[in-house]
């Protein structure tokens, strides 16, 4: 992790025998193991904390794209709908029309039809 090699290990180790003393050696060496696994268990969570919140963040822009996408689709499908409705209003329209000349008695109707043969 930080590029120690065994010979750099064995002189640390030779100079904290030598500075501490072979009779406080273990109970130093107990202590910077603890503190050593304390260090890891709270960078684990901390990278675990940060993971959940990518994670979160992630759902939440996924959602806010289908929410968008939906409402997308939602107008197109209103307008698909209002397109609809008007072509069939002007159908109906026209077939009432067409209805209302033919219902018509022959002197009544327009002048502008071609005279029957």
């Amino acid at each position: 992790m930080f590029g120690i090699t065994f010979t750099e290990l064995l002189v640390i180790m030779v100079v904290a025998l030598v500075v501490i003393g072979p009779e406080q050696l273990p109970k130093v060496a107990r202590t910077m193991g603890m503190m050593w696994g304390r260090a890891q268990r709270y960078v684990n969570g901390v990278k675990a904390d940060i993971a959940r919140d990518m994670a979160i963040e992630e759902f939440r822009q996924m959602q806010q794209k289908v929410q968008q996408e939906a409402s997308q689709a939602e107008q197109t499908l209103q307008q698909g709908a209002q397109s609809a409705t008007q072509t069939v209003n002007q159908q109906v329209r026209e077939l009432n029309s067409a209805i209302d000349q033919a219902a018509l008695p022959p002197a009544a109707k327009p002048k502008n039809t071609p005279p029957e043969q």
